[in-house]
């Protein structure tokens, strides 16, 4: 039997980075026009050779980003962005996703916190409408900033949920900013009725995760997949159904893992841990969501039933309204019947 489409499979993002979602015609269309010099690796060489796991390594992952998100200089160009990322999500089976987003690495440039947050929520509401996707928004704060600042940013979260923000989270280096320190943050999102989705288990130890349900009450935990370490952990997640947001390339990309194979997706599922596929940044790692859902069947063995129930992993662990969900639950059934 030929193989059901990925693509066709409804399915939700949930982690994906604002400027790394951008596609990478348009950041040297962008660049171009607004005169920034862009280094070999985001041109000739793209996509980057990356490696994380030392000061170094995640330094230049982080300065290769801030390059990126440079090219954004005018609010055309932050309409252009979330609305291809929209269209791409569109074409790949995607009936709801969620971008994260630090406004304080914009704010400088559009006239402040809340004037970035409108602006970035105004084409959310364009882009859903254009292609047919939902869109949530998560704030998340910087793990290498104050966690003062990440209080000011939680209060902004919740000045917009029900209004397109949907969660809180923080990312950057977690070996930078111990996870206990932004609890008083994470308790304003909570209380402002937002998901709690913290990074946590990418790039330290089983322990960063449970930090992440001890302190910040996560629903979600971005990357998390160094909890393959730690058995007791696994139940953990599985008896309190916290989804894992696991990125398969961004894992290889950033050196975590040396190959998609040692990447421990299989171990995870079979814990009975929920797991929402994501592609964290495309613009860097030069894959998107399918891909992901292609190395989970090509590397791990996933039958067409074990990738519907990861896509509908990644629609219970969402914060799309609960009659999409429902929609798309069945969506999923139906593309396990027909295709």
């Amino acid at each position: 039997m030929e193989a059901r489409p990925i693509a066709a499979l409804p399915k939700t993002h949930l982690h994906v980075h604002f400027t790394g979602s951008m596609r990478h015609t348009t950041l040297v269309e962008l660049a171009r026009r607004h005169n920034v010099h862009l280094p070999d690796a985001l041109v000739e060489e793209w996509p980057p050779r990356l490696r994380a796991t030392d000061e170094r390594g995640w330094f230049r992952f982080q300065r290769l980003y801030d390059i990126a998100r440079s090219v954004l200089r005018d609010e055309e160009d932050v309409r252009r962005l979330v609305r291809e990322t929209a269209e791409d999500e569109a074409a790949e089976g995607s009936g709801w996703l969620e971008i994260q987003v630090d406004p304080s690495g914009y704010a400088a440039r559009f006239d402040g916190l809340t004037a970035f947050t409108e602006l970035v929520l105004d084409a959310v509401r364009a882009a859903s409408s254009a292609t047919g996707v939902g869109i949530g928004v998560i704030i998340a704060a910087n793990r290498t900033r104050h966690p003062l600042d990440a209080r000011t940013l939680a209060r902004l979260a919740v000045q917009y949920a029900g209004r397109g923000v949907v969660g809180f989270g923080l990312s950057n280096d977690e070996r930078r900013g111990r996870a206990y320190d932004f609890d008083a943050a994470f308790r304003i999102a909570k209380r402002g009725g937002l998901l709690s989705t913290p990074h946590g288990g990418e790039l330290l130890g089983p322990s960063s995760v449970r930090a992440c349900l001890d302190a910040l009450d996560a629903d979600r935990v971005g990357h998390g997949v160094r909890s393959a370490d730690d058995p007791s952990l696994l139940a953990t997640l599985a008896a309190r159904g916290v989804t894992l947001e696991v990125c398969p390339s961004s894992n290889v990309g950033l050196g975590v893992f040396g190959t998609a194979a040692e990447v421990p997706l299989r171990q995870i599922f079979s814990a009975g841990v929920p797991i929402a596929l994501g592609a964290d940044d495309p613009l860097l790692f030069g894959s998107r969501l399918t891909r992901q859902y292609e190395l989970a069947r090509e590397v791990h063995g996933f039958t067409d039933a074990e990738l519907a129930e990861l896509a509908r992993c990644s629609i219970r662990g969402s914060a799309a309204p609960a009659d999409l969900q429902k929609r798309m639950l069945e969506d999923v059934d139906r593309w396990l019947r027909e295709t």
